[in-house]
């Protein structure tokens, strides 16, 4: 069997699986992001700030994928939320059959908002639906802002993007012109946010969560 069938194979299997995770949550009303970046672009950081001032009104849960640690789960625990630690011991991204078995670990009935935070990568992860509403990539600004260009299916595929780590634009060569403009030219949909976690700032992360608010409100 050719390598191509197989992929074919994997994708399809994905998509069933996705299928279903996608009815059940449907169902039950609750609203999901696929959260997506590379390694060390802050979404951990960012999610906690949201967390944080989403909890009091919005009944939150969390998938954690990664590699091997359970660390950022850890993080997201200590802010009083469900969460689900999947390790994926070296696979690059999370699936549907993955989600399918922590959902089963899931209250469901109590969660409005899930939030999946995807393996640290910006490959992988843009191929695999998991059931979600929406991705969100999260991009830092010491990353550079050549990415968008250089990995176009994830930030074609993204409803919104975040760049992150703002406070630290001054320091670095990224472009926001040049990002704004590849942006527009991949996805032309797509909203973007700046934000900041720096707590003397915590840059857009407000605007963020009314956002989010909205779509949970719109589900």
């Amino acid at each position: 069997m050719s390598k191509i069938k197989v992929v074919e194979n994997i994708l399809h299997t994905n998509d069933e699986i996705t299928s279903q995770n996608k009815r059940l949550l449907n169902e039950k009303g609750i609203y999901v992001i696929n959260m997506m970046s590379s390694p060390g672009s802050g979404k951990t950081s960012l999610l906690e700030r949201v967390i944080l001032k989403l909890k009091d009104n919005v009944r939150i849960a969390v998938i954690e994928g990664d590699l091997y640690t359970t660390k950022d789960a850890e993080r997201i625990e200590a802010q009083g939320v469900p969460v689900v630690q999947i390790n994926t011991g070296g696979a690059c991204h999370l699936d549907g059959r993955m989600i399918k078995g922590a959902l089963d670990s899931l209250n469901l009935d109590n969660v409005d908002l899930l939030v999946i935070e995807n393996v640290g990568n910006l490959v992988c992860p843009a191929a695999f639906e998991l059931g979600e509403d929406i991705k969100i990539t999260v991009l830092s600004t010491p990353e550079g802002n050549d990415k968008p260009l250089k990995y176009p299916r994830m930030f074609e595929n993204s409803g919104a993007v975040i760049l992150n780590k703002l406070d630290l634009l001054e320091f670095t060569n990224f472009n926001k012109v040049e990002f704004y403009q590849d942006i527009s030219s991949l996805n032309a949909h797509a909203i973007i946010f700046e934000t900041s976690c720096v707590r003397e700032q915590d840059q857009g992360v407000e605007e963020l969560c009314t956002w989010i608010r909205q779509q949970i409100n719109n589900k």
